[in-house]
This record gives C-alpha cells, structure tokens and sequence, in this order.
C-alpha cells in the first residue's frame, strides 16, 4: 500500500482524476451533437421571435405617446392664444362623456383629477 495515498481514511490511486474515458459510439455522439445543435437553433429563433414582438410592442406605445403628446402641445398653443379647447373645459367641468374616445382616455382622467384638485388648492 506504499503506492497508494491515505486521504481522509480513503485509499487513493495514483494517476488521472475524473471519469474513465467510455469508448462511446460516434455515430450516437454525432446524432447528438445534431440534436442540440436543433435545439439550440429552436431557442434562438424563439428568443428572435420574443424580442421582435417586444420592439413591435415598444414602437406601437412610442407611436401612441407621441400623439398624446402632439395633442398636448395643441392645446397649450391654443391656450396660449387665450383659446380654451374644448376637451379641456370637459375636463374641468367633468363632462367626461362629451370627450372623444382616444387611447389616453384612462391618462386624461387622472390627470384631470389631479388638475381639478391642484386649481382648487386641494391636494
């Protein structure tokens, strides 16, 4: 037992660590490496089709948040004209129904809470 090593009350041998090299069939080892190439081809193009869906969906709410901005910068130019828009004065009285229907309709009224409250002194 002089060519063997005592470590923490284990016989230990002489020579390569880690698992004995197995005699694997290569045509087995080929067809594998095909099939995770397959699947890493699949995750890729899942991970493609994700991320175009999330741009697509990011430009949709830029699109929407420039207009809602144009329409906001229409009436500050109106008011700045002394011109009070229309939607603005339904707002203030709370004539939400007399609004047209946009996209930032759910905006629009918590800022017009918000706008109500602050013109009031309530806050």
């Amino acid at each position: 037992m002089d060519d063997n090593k005592m470590v923490a009350g284990k016989v230990k041998k002489p020579g390569k660590r880690g698992r004995k090299p197995a005699k694997i069939d290569l045509k087995a080892k080929l067809e594998r490496s095909r099939q995770s190439a397959r699947e890493c081809r699949a995750r890729k193009k899942l991970r493609y089709q994700y991320l175009e869906e999330l741009v697509s969906s990011k430009e949709r709410a830029i699109c929407a948040l420039r207009e809602e901005l144009e329409m906001y910068k229409q009436w500050c130019s109106a008011m700045d004209q002394g011109k009070i828009p229309s939607e603005i004065k339904a707002l203030l009285t709370g004539d939400e129904q007399k609004l047209p229907q946009s996209g930032s309709s759910t905006k629009t009224s918590k800022n017009s809470k918000n706008s109500i409250s602050s013109s009031t002194g309530q806050g």
